[in-house]
């Protein structure tokens, strides 16, 4: 992935980040539609607590935007690098990140709005794999960081 790639989907997803933030808090939250969807489930236990099924949704929504902005945002951050310092691993970071948005984010945000078995598929089981993109994007980025030399490693060996 170039930097400019890079760049250009960190600031879609980003956008696409806020919009869905602003349709969960409007679209889900305001409208009902949850608790209408979800009204003739059993509600979920969740630490100790029963939780209305609609409820609990509405915050793996909210976790789904949370995860998505700040990977849009760790996007960002790896595009600037790229553009001082192109890397194989940096490319790689972007596209774990990428991916992981649209495993993990995407996966909660279909859990939601369409139901747990969408398509026969288990969406919630297709969110660890996002999780896992994730975390090895943000190891790959670890790795590039401690291959990079510049000039705060540069001053630390110089004598005063």
């Amino acid at each position: 992935m170039s930097a400019r790639t890079c760049l250009s989907l960190a600031a879609a997803l980003g956008f696409l980040a806020v919009l869905l933030g602003a349709f969960g808090a409007h679209g889900l939250s305001d409208s009902g539609y949850l608790e209408r969807s979800y009204s003739d489930l059993e509600p979920k236990n969740v630490s100790g607590m029963q939780l209305p099924l609609g409820y609990k949704y509405l915050q793996d929504f909210r976790t789904g935007v949370r995860y998505h902005m700040w990977h849009a945002l760790a996007l960002l951050g790896v595009g600037l690098l790229m553009q001082r310092r192109p890397s194989r691993i940096l490319s790689m970071t972007a596209w774990c990140f990428v991916g992981g948005i649209i495993f993990f984010s995407g996966a909660l945000y279909v859990l939601v709005i369409c139901g747990p078995k969408f398509g026969g598929i288990t969406w919630g089981m297709v969110a660890p794999i996002g999780g896992t993109l994730q975390l090895v994007g943000w190891a790959l980025l670890t790795v590039a960081a401690l291959q990079t030399s510049g000039p705060a490693d540069s001053s630390a060996n110089s004598t005063v």
